[in-house]
């Protein structure tokens, strides 16, 4: 069945054309699952300096390994990070240097927001 799309009108439409095979809708829901939790961000904040061990990302983040654990293991399940094993030792880095761009490009647009709760005093409704 074809996905429908509710427009800004009230209407619906189909999806573009372009918005084929390649697509998935749910690839949105599990960066935002991943950005959501502090620790994660921080995670995927580090790994953007290159690949880390856990025992690594645990000292630079300031938390338990089996806390960094779970939350590997939720970005890896999400599809934002792999791990590679070399010897006996576990690596993880980012799935792509697309990702790190768009990560980098949502960290710079982020510094430009105002906090939350506090309107920007140039676009306020009247």
């Amino acid at each position: 069945m074809a996905e429908l799309l509710l427009q800004r009108d009230g209407t619906s439409s189909s999806p573009p054309a372009d918005q084929g095979a390649g697509t998935n809708p749910h690839g949105l829901d599990r960066v935002g699952r991943a950005l959501a939790d502090p620790i994660r961000r921080s995670i995927l904040m580090s790994l953007l300096g290159g690949t880390r061990r856990p025992s690594e990302l645990a000292e630079e983040i300031g938390t338990s390994r089996s806390n960094l654990s779970n939350h590997l293991s939720c970005l890896r399940g999400c599809g934002l990070i792999s791990a590679t094993r070399t010897g006996r030792h576990l690596h993880y880095d980012l799935v792509s240097t697309h990702f790190a761009d768009a990560l980098l490009m949502l960290v710079e647009i982020a510094a430009t927001l105002p906090s939350c709760g506090q309107p920007d005093t140039d676009q306020r409704v009247q």
